[in-house]
């Protein structure tokens, strides 16, 4: 609820620009045979891999897709289309790199990501500053300006019962 006394002077404005955007970017994949996975560009010791046409980066898959969606452009797959065998075990960290040249092409440059990951498994704590450090030198951001979190499934669904990760 919104009350009179919220618009008097003692509570700061946030002034926000008129060419600010937000995009939303969501990925998920299931788990595979396998010895790790790459998250936001780490590359995690697990007894699993992620199933995709690319190394499967997740983090990396939903931040790119939230970028050209706040650009106004279209999703990663018109961009890298699974179909197309360029692509077969991609480096999504090099991928991310040409979606920032787009989204720099269309008038635009990231101030901030936020990325909430699900996974059962592994345990994701240690990975996340280097995970931060990537995507902000990805953005050409500060680390402070990444928000990385990490939730279980509670072993609900398909993340609760450890048979993928939802980001």
């Amino acid at each position: 609820m919104t009350f009179k006394k919220d618009f008097s002077q003692e509570y700061a404005t946030i002034n926000v620009c008129s060419d600010t955007r937000a995009g939303l970017g969501c990925d998920v994949h299931c788990f595979g045979n396998g010895s790790g996975i790459t998250l936001g560009g780490v590359k995690i010791p697990c007894g699993k891999s992620l199933i995709a046409h690319s190394d499967g980066d997740v983090v990396y898959h939903a931040l790119m897709d939230a970028l050209l969606s706040a650009a106004g452009l279209r999703d990663i797959g018109c961009y890298f289309p699974d179909s197309d065998p360029q692509y077969k075990n991609a480096d999504s960290g090099k991928l991310l790199n040409t979606v920032v040249k787009l989204i720099y092409e269309a008038g635009y440059t990231a101030v901030n990501a936020s990325v909430a990951i699900q996974a059962e498994t592994p345990r994701l704590s240690p990975y996340i500053d280097r995970m931060k450090d990537n995507i902000s030198r990805a953005l050409y951001i500060s680390p402070d300006s990444v928000g990385i979190t990490c939730g279980t499934g509670e072993r609900l669904g398909f993340v609760g019962e450890g048979l993928g990760i939802y980001v």
